[in-house]
């Protein structure tokens, strides 16, 4: 759990560049079954499903529970 003591800021970049993301990363996707209320479910990468460096609609991930999605938001904390 984090408490908004420890964290100063979330940045939060989308998901379409390959790049960005990394396995163990904390984000928001949105699962197949969601796609038409656009609801976000957040998790930690397990695993990177695109090949491709860039998809529009999002890169697609595996999560840790096994749920799979395209990244919307990439949430990365500093602690400045």
């Amino acid at each position: 759990m984090i408490y908004s003591s420890q964290v100063r800021q979330v940045n939060f970049m989308n998901g379409q560049n390959r790049e960005d993301i990394k396995i163990g990363s904390r984000v928001e996707v949105v699962l197949k079954a969601d796609q038409k209320t656009g609801m976000l479910t957040h998790g930690i990468v397990a695993e990177i499903l695109t090949n491709s460096s860039f998809h529009p609609r999002g890169i697609k991930v595996r999560l840790e529970d096994g749920q799979v999605g395209r990244v919307k938001n990439i949430m990365s904390m500093n602690s400045q």
